[in-house]
């Protein structure tokens, strides 16, 4: 389809005799070999580029017919190969349509003067009254995002960041709307400056304006879904992502395999690598990996979110009646909230905790993960640690890794999935130590203890000085197992303290790195912040060991470590590991005890239980 010609006389005459008619006709460039025979009652205008229709087309109701276009208003439009355009209510303006595309009873798909296709919006995530710390691009990843957000109040470091990303754009924006290769639009009321690459779907949605939809040519299983009803403006959607039943979704980034359906509603939020909205509301959310939330009346506002789950009418709040709704919070990778809770904002919640109840005094558990953190009137109390020994965490940690959908070919965003690593730990470590502290300070014989507006009765804090104690001799553990001939750490890199960001876990030395070698342009391009992403990933393990030593020593009391220390580690993580297993089990049996699950089930996890 490179090379094209002018109509001729004989195939003009055709086309009136079928009904078209045309501003000009010397405006209308075909393919050598086109044929008019498959064009019926379309009116052309502008410049008009045509491409070859032969293809037999079968559709879902079964019948078969010649790929053509039919009952169209085309307007400066270039058509691939073996399209079928038909019943077309409205008009095409201003588009690009790729080969073995499919488009039938379209209202009107448009490209104005003046259009984004989503690019270079820019939304304010978490703190919703933000004047703008996100800008989206089809490139986005939740590594990125959480790196811009975090460091949005560096004006240096946003503007040079943001060079990067429209320095992108610039290089990938096209000049007119496009329809890729074998796309199927069926039924959709309105398209207007949107890009829907190759291997799309779009069924009965209400409107799509402003949005890129940004496939992997190369990959069909790249496709993305949106369905009936759906109205998606100013938005991203990137692989294998679905929007359908009536979402609603303005100024949002929408992920690698994610799902936004059943009437939710999404604005000005973040959704990455198998994020999953249904029914509920979004607003100024950062949606991290595998946050889900399945219910009505649950509202995700002004937080951001990792390996998170919410329960029905989970509902936050980030507004005092004050100054505005300028409050946010941090939910932190692996926690979850129960049925019918409520957390005001601020709040930072550690790791792998559970929140129930209405908690309203903006508690801090960061040093506190796998926490219990229930409200009870006006009080908030802590079980510090239980989560570790829970068959929901358990459950957890086992089925991420296998309810990754995205396709080989994208994986864009770094998720690492180890639940026992250098960030859980340092918070575990000191966990313990505030425990203890608390207990010095406050009296070993207290009915309970106060931590940060908190209350935590004493026998749980004696648990949990137990349990994050189990956590660390489990890490250690696990990763002696992969350095027993007690090679040192061949760098000095991540033996401080280490980040989360949104799935990739870092020294926090190697991030400071990064936000300088932006600013003073060492990264020169967005796809060089990539590289340099996926480089700090594949060391995770050198740097992880650089860490685990230093904690090693401590938690032992060594000066180095000898083949007797490996025993006796290796000893103790036996231990550990079989208490853990056995917590497991039994907590497992207690919920079984409650009467309403099958026998079958509880064996059928105690067989598969393995770590």
């Amino acid at each position: 389809m490179d090379e094209y010609r002018s109509l001729t006389e004989e195939e003009i005459q055709i086309l009136e005799k079928q009904g078209c008619i045309a501003e000009d006709w010397t405006a209308i460039n075909v393919a050598d070999d086109f044929s008019p025979l498959y064009l019926k009652n379309v009116e052309f205008s502008g410049e008009i580029y045509l491409g070859v229709f032969e293809k037999n087309i079968t559709f879902e109701d079964g019948f078969s017919r010649h790929s053509g276009i039919r009952h169209a208003i085309l307007r400066d439009v270039t058509v691939g190969d073996n399209c079928l355009i038909e019943n077309i209510g409205g008009y095409i303006y201003n588009y690009t349509i790729g080969e073995d595309s499919i488009l039938v009873n379209i209202g009107k798909i448009n490209t104005s003067t003046e259009y984004t296709f989503g690019r270079g919006n820019i939304i304010s995530v978490i703190n919703e009254s933000d004047n703008g710390n996100t800008i989206l691009f089809e490139g986005l990843t939740s590594n990125i995002a959480a790196l811009m957000v975090k460091h949005a109040d560096d004006k240096e470091f946003k503007s040079s960041m943001w060079k990067l990303v429209r320095n992108v754009i610039q290089s990938n924006t096209p000049e007119r709307g496009e329809i890729g290769y074998g796309v199927k639009i069926t039924n959709t009321l309105e398209i207007t400056n949107s890009i829907i690459m190759d291997h799309c779907e779009v069924n009965g949605a209400s409107r799509i304006c402003e949005t890129t939809l940004f496939t992997y040519p190369i990959d069909a299983d790249s496709g993305i879904f949106i369905g009936n009803d759906v109205i998606l403006e100013n938005s991203i959607v990137v692989a294998n992502a679905s929007i359908m039943d009536g979402a609603k979704i303005n100024n949002c980034f929408v992920g690698e395999a994610c799902h936004i359906g059943k009437g939710a509603s999404a604005d000005n939020s973040l959704f990455f690598a198998n994020s999953y909205l249904d029914n509920g509301e979004s607003c100024a959310a950062f949606c991290g990996p595998f946050t889900v939330s399945h219910h009505k009346s649950t509202l995700l506002i002004s937080g951001q979110y990792s390996f998170y789950n919410a329960g029905s009418n989970t509902n936050y709040s980030n507004h005092a009646y004050k100054m505005g709704p300028i409050h946010w919070g941090i939910i932190e990778r692996g926690s979850k909230t129960a049925s019918g809770t409520h957390i005001l904002w601020p709040a930072q919640i550690g790791s792998f905790s559970m929140c129930m109840g209405k908690i309203q005094n903006h508690p801090c558990t960061l040093d506190l993960p796998f926490s219990y953190i229930f409200g009870s009137n006006d009080s908030t109390y802590l079980a510090p640690g239980r989560n570790i020994t829970t068959v929901g965490t358990y459950r957890d940690i086992s089925k991420w890794p296998k309810r990754d959908m995205r396709v080989r070919s994208g994986k864009n965003s770094i998720i690492n999935f180890d639940w026992l690593n250098p960030t859980t730990i340092q918070e575990c470590c000191r966990g313990k130590k505030v425990l203890e502290d608390l207990r010095t300070e406050q009296g070993e014989h207290m009915a309970s203890y106060i931590y940060k507006g908190c209350n935590i009765r004493n026998k749980s804090l004696e648990k949990g000085i137990k349990y994050y104690d189990l956590a660390i001799r489990l890490f250690i553990g696990e990763t002696l197992q992969k350095h027993l001939d007690i090679d040192l750490p061949s760098t000095s890199i991540g033996s401080g303290e280490w980040n989360d960001l949104a799935g990739l876990i870092l020294p926090e030395e190697k991030e400071l790195e990064l936000i300088d070698n932006i600013k003073n342009g060492c990264i020169t391009s967005y796809s060089e912040l990539q590289e340099e992403m996926q480089n700090i990933h594949a060391h995770y393990e050198e740097y992880k060991w650089a860490w685990a030593f230093r904690i090693i020593l401590s938690f032992y009391h060594l000066d180095t470590i000898g083949q007797e220390d490996i025993i006796h580690i290796q000893q103790d993580y036996q231990q550990a590991l079989n208490e853990w297993n056995n917590a497991i089990k039994y907590d497992a049996e207690n919920e079984f005890k409650m009467g309403d699950v099958a026998i079958e089930t509880l064996n059928d996890f105690l067989n598969k239980q393995k770590y």
